[in-house]
Parts: structure tokens; C-alpha cells; sequence
């Protein structure tokens, strides 16, 4: 392994509370399945259109509540214009937040483990699909700023695609003071960076690791760049400048896992 660069110094059938439009509606169907299913949800208003019903009553979970039938335009007054419902939309409370230290706790000190850690990746989207990646990788958790992040709103749920009810989201108000926590636990930081002169397949991190990324374009801000124990690329042609961030977090994840996760 390389040398480190620093020294580690809701209950069913509450009814969600008002809020802007869409901030607590759930859509699509891989998100509301996963959040019926998940006991710490609290729920209110559950909409489906007939043919969403017809087609998904057999998914639903043991126990769901019957959904109120109801035209398209009823989800869609819900929800943010344009938002994909496929027929089926959830209005739920959030999940309770996560501790880093009571999550770091939690882990068993002999088992390999995996965090992502996002530097102020703002687009919902972006940071919606990189949550599913995390969990197809397994990740214990993935740790964001409580600023200069986004909200998980319906359109981080459903580029989540059911990963927000399984991967504990930890907000954090200082980022460097949180890598230096995972590195106080035995965690080796592998920032993103593609100017590094180690690629990402080159990596030796050991046993316990986190994933460091930056925003798209902006990358890393420099202490978070400075604070991690080593920094990687992934190597691409010069026919593109860079990757999408939660395609880059896909190739990442996948070589950081290689070998290790078996189907």
C-alpha cells in the first residue's frame, strides 16, 4: 500500500407535513416499490393510474396500503413538470439522516468496506446515480456536504432507482473533518483526480477504502484534494476532456471492487 499523505488525527400512515411542490413526492416505479417496502418510511398519498396498477399490483409489498386509482394529470399536478411517474408516485416523509460516527460503529473492523464521499456534486441526477452505483458495489455509505448538495427529491430517488431506501446518505458540514474521521477508522481516501499519475486500476487501498469525487468540472476543491491519502485517474483518450461524474464513479467502484465482489 502506498504511503499515507496525512496521519489520521417513519411509521405507516403518518401523513407527510406540506412542502413545496414535489419535495416530498417519490416517483417511478423502482423508487416507490423500494420505499413500500422499507419500514423506516413514513408515508401519506399513494397514486396510481389504473394501468400501473393493473401491471405492478403483484410487486407490491406484503402489507401496502391500497393505492388511491387516479388519472395521469392527478400524479402529474403533484409532481415537478416533466418528471418520468410511469403511473405510480408516493408522497413520503424523509429518512431519518445518518451518523458517520454511529455508522462507522456499526461496521465490522475485520470486513472489507467501501464509502463514496462526494465533494459538492450539486445535480440531482448525477448524484441519484451514483447512490445505485454505490449500491451495486456495495458501499457501506455514501457522505455528502450539507451544503452544495442536493436534496433527495424524486428526481435524486429515481436516478437512485431504489438505492436511497438501502445506502445511508451522511451529510456532513466539514468534508476534510470527515475524511480525517474515516481515516482515524482504518479508511484509505482515493480522490478522483485526472491529472494523477496513478490510474485507478493501479491503486493498492487495502481493506477499507473511500472514494473521493469531485464536482463535474471543478473536481476536487484543494483540502479536499490535499486531505486525501492518495490521489487517481481513470485513463481516458484525449477524444473526450473528461467523463460524466456517475460514469466515472461506475469505473471507479468496479476497479476498486475487481476480484472482490462474486456473483
Amino acid at each position: 500500500m502506498a504511503k499515507r499523505k496525512h496521519q489520521a488525527s417513519g411509521k405507516r400512515g403518518k401523513r407527510p407535513s406540506s412542502g413545496p411542490l414535489g419535495d416530498k413526492w417519490l416517483y417511478g416505479v423502482h423508487p416507490v416499490l423500494a420505499a413500500l417496502a422499507n419500514p423506516e418510511r413514513s408515508f401519506g398519498r399513494f397514486l396510481m393510474t389504473s394501468e400501473a396498477h393493473e401491471r405492478l399490483r403483484s410487486d407490491l409489498p406484503p402489507g401496502t396500503p391500497s393505492p388511491k386509482v387516479v388519472e395521469r394529470n392527478e400524479i402529474e399536478r403533484c409532481l415537478p413538470p416533466g418528471a418520468v411517474h410511469q403511473g405510480i408516485a408516493l408522497e413520503a416523509e424523509p429518512l431519518p439522516p445518518a451518523d458517520l460516527d454511529v455508522l462507522l460503529s456499526g461496521l465490522n473492523p475485520e470486513e472489507r468496506a467501501l464509502i463514496v464521499v462526494l465533494d459538492q456534486v450539486t445535480d440531482p441526477q448525477n448524484a441519484g446515480a451514483i447512490l445505485r452505483v454505490a449500491a451495486a458495489f456495495g458501499a457501506a455509505a455514501l457522505v455528502t456536504t450539507e451544503r452544495q448538495s442536493p436534496p433527495v427529491s424524486g428526481a435524486f430517488a429515481k436516478a437512485a432507482a431504489g438505492a436511497v431506501e438501502t445506502v445511508p446518505i451522511v451529510r456532513v458540514g466539514n468534508l476534510v473533518r470527515a475524511l480525517e474521521t474515516l481515516q482515524s477508522r482504518g479508511f484509505w481516501s482515493v480522490g478522483l483526480d485526472g491529472h494523477a499519475p496513478t490510474a485507478i486500476a493501479e491503486t493498492d487501498a487495502g481493506n477499507k477504502v473511500a472514494l473521493v469525487m469531485g464536482a463535474e468540472g471543478a473536481g476536487l476543491r484543494r483540502l479536499t484534494s490535499e486531505r486525501c491519502d492518495m490521489l487517481a485517474r481513470i485513463p481516458i483518450t484525449p477524444a473526450v476532456e473528461s467523463l460524466n461524474v456517475a460514469t466515472a464513479a461506475a469505473i471507479a467502484l468496479y476497479e476498486l471492487t475487481r476480484g472482490v465482489i462474486h456473483n
